[in-house]
């Protein structure tokens, strides 16, 4: 939990509380630190709610859209300022209704004790990192090798233009990199089926049979050596140098990289004679507000 402090005069919160004027309230809102949001036809709003009390922050931006400030460059960041309208009420409800926002109509049984707003400027800072979730821990993948945070030069075994920590499969053998742990037992280093000290994930030949695991098909290709099995007491025959079969592979694997975004809101220049404050941390855009079709890309790499 996010817990925001601010001071109320009493001068404007004669409602909530007596007291004499001038006295300051010292109140905590205790707000979860994800915010949701939703699109109208020109403008999107932020917002979060709670119970006990119930209350609400909310921020509308006007002519923006989630996928605008998902648009990372190339260094998979972004940053933008926009004008915006802060909204903090306070309700006689004990328990808000999940539509209170986001919705053509508004709730009819909502009654709002209290309603406080002002200009504000929306600063949105996003960063994407993106993985190939072949169970591979990045670090290990050589991602940085200078360690200068350049990617450029982080490690391709197979020379496919995408790096291994992006690289579902590894070694370029259409073999997808998280089914070459053959044990099973997460270290993908000890799996070694022709003793090449060459770990399977990086071995293009897997059986050592001088057939590249990848042309290790029968009658057809489909880029999935997996489901080729003459002798199933050994197994796919890209595993059994006994068996040489070959089909000459022509194209990769369609690879799908995993996106995962954090995207958090800062408000400044508020203007609320409530608020100690003219700066706000509203915390970060809840995973689950973010579109599905921005959380994978696919690609399938140049044959070579």
């Amino acid at each position: 939990m996010r817990k925001l402090f601010f001071s109320l005069l009493t001068f404007s919160f004669a409602s909530l509380i007596s007291c004499s004027d001038g006295d300051i309230i010292n109140v905590e809102l205790d707000f979860d630190d994800e915010f949701s949001a939703c699109e109208g036809v020109q403008d999107i709003v932020l917002y979060n709610t709670k119970n006990d009390p119930s209350e609400s922050l909310s921020v509308i931006i006007s002519n923006y859209t989630i996928d605008e400030f998902l648009a990372v460059g190339d260094d998979n960041t972004f940053t933008v300022t926009k004008s915006g309208t802060l909204n903090y009420r306070t309700y006689s409800n004990s328990q808000l209704p999940s539509n209170l926002f986001c919705n053509d109509i508004p709730p009819s049984d909502i009654n709002i004790v209290n309603d406080y707003s002002s200009s504000c400027q929306a600063v949105i800072n996003t960063s994407l990192t993106e993985d190939d979730n072949d169970g591979v821990p990045a670090a290990l993948e050589n991602m940085d090798p200078n360690g200068d945070g350049n990617y450029d030069d982080a490690q391709d075994t197979d020379g496919d233009g995408l790096p291994d920590y992006l690289d579902a499969d590894d070694d370029g053998d259409n073999v997808l990199t998280k089914d070459e742990d053959l044990d099973d037992d997460g270290d993908f280093t000890n799996d070694d089926t022709d003793g090449d000290t060459i770990p399977n994930y990086l071995d293009n030949d897997d059986d050592g049979d001088g057939i590249n695991t990848r042309d290790e098909e029968n009658d057809s290709q489909d880029q999935n050596p997996t489901n080729d099995i003459t002798n199933s007491d050994v197994g796919a025959d890209y595993l059994n140098k006994d068996v040489a079969t070959s089909v000459t592979a022509t194209a990769y694997r369609v690879h799908t990289i995993s996106k995962t975004y954090l995207v958090t809101l800062t408000l400044t220049g508020i203007d609320i004679e409530i608020l100690s404050q003219d700066e706000l941390d509203f915390g970060k855009l809840a995973d689950s507000e973010i579109p599905s079709s921005n959380k994978t890309r696919t690609i399938t790499p140049e044959f070579n």
